[in-house]
C-alpha cells in the first residue's frame, strides 16, 4: 500500500547552484547527498517533513553524471524541472507485482538500490498519464535510529 509521497525527482545543470536556491529561498537543508553510478547521477536529499508512516518527504535534486544517463537524456530533451513524482511502500515488490496485474508497465523486472539504500522501480510514464512515477521501499534504520537514518 502506498503511504505518502516520498520524494519528487527535479533535474538540474548545477546541484550545487540549485541546492543553493531552495536552502536560500526556501531555508531547506541537504538531508543526504550522493552518486549514484548506475543511474549517472549525483543527487541531494532535501527533506521538506516528517510523515505519518515514520518516513519522511523529501526533494531530490538530480545532476546527471553523464549525458547518457536517463537524467541526463531527460534534461536534454526538457530541460530543468520535474521529473518524476515518488510514492512510499512499505513493500516495493507487493505494489509493484500488483500494479503490474493492473496493466501498468513496471520498468525494472527487480527494484534497484536507489537513495539512502532505499529499494526502487519506476512505473513507465505512458501507463500514468504522463507521469514517470517511482515506488521507493525505505531503507531499514540504522540500529537505534530513526527509519531516515541510513
Amino acid at each position: 500500500m502506498l503511504t505518502r509521497i516520498d520524494h519528487i525527482g527535479i533535474a538540474c545543470h548545477d546541484l550545487d547552484r540549485t541546492v543553493e536556491f531552495y536552502r536560500a529561498t526556501y531555508g531547506f537543508e541537504v538531508h543526504h547527498s550522493e552518486i549514484n553510478e548506475e543511474q549517472g547521477v549525483r543527487e541531494a536529499m532535501i527533506k521538506v517533513n516528517d510523515a505519518s508512516d515514520g518516513g519522511a518527504t523529501y526533494l531530490q535534486l538530480l545532476e546527471p553524471t553523464r549525458e547518457d544517463s536517463a537524467v541526463g537524456k531527460w534534461l536534454a530533451k526538457n530541460g530543468e524541472g520535474v521529473h518524476h513524482i515518488a510514492f512510499g511502500t512499505a513493500d516495493v515488490d507487493a505494489d509493484a507485482a500488483d500494479i503490474r496485474e493492473k496493466g501498468v508497465r513496471v520498468l525494472y523486472d527487480e527494484p534497484r538500490t536507489g537513495s539512502m539504500g532505499s529499494r526502487i522501480t519506476f512505473l513507465h510514464p505512458k501507463d500514468c498519464h504522463g507521469v514517470l512515477t517511482e515506488l521507493v521501499t525505505a531503507a531499514p534504520p540504522a540500529e537505534g535510529g530513526s527509519p531516515e537514518d541510513h
